[in-house]
């Protein structure tokens, strides 16, 4: 027969492994040394294509950082397709978004701290 643990008996609490542990004397979290402008920005190209596509214009978004993996690349395209309320996909290592909206793919890709160079920066391509 298996014992039965009374459950409605008073218990003694756990003991935490950290309870005597204490913070007084330790030195202090170090602060951000490098200023959020000093990281590192990873370069893609845009770039707008029309051929073999009934006429219509797409943005791609080339010339990704090599260490994304394919599906971190599929979170960035859901991400911009989701933010601009368009359709896309993702090709090999580029990311199709449609409709000529390259600014707007441009400012999506600056906010991630990403380098933007190609259409979109209000200068004729």
């Amino acid at each position: 027969m298996s014992k039965k643990i009374p459950i409605s008996a008073p218990q003694q609490p756990l003991q935490s492994p950290f309870s005597t542990l204490s913070s007084v004397g330790l030195p202090e979290a170090p602060a951000d040394s490098a200023p959020s402008s000093a990281k590192k920005k990873f370069r893609i190209v845009l770039r707008r294509e029309r051929a073999q596509r009934g006429g219509k214009i797409v943005i791609v978004v080339s010339q990704l950082p090599p260490h994304l993996s394919i599906l971190e690349i599929e979170e960035l395209a859901r991400g911009v397709r989701r933010h601009l309320a368009c359709g896309g996909a993702v090709r090999g290592r580029e990311i199709e978004v449609q409709g000529d909206q390259a600014e707007r793919v441009r400012r999506y890709f600056e906010d991630l701290a990403y380098e933007v160079v190609g259409p979109g920066s209000g200068a004729p391509f």
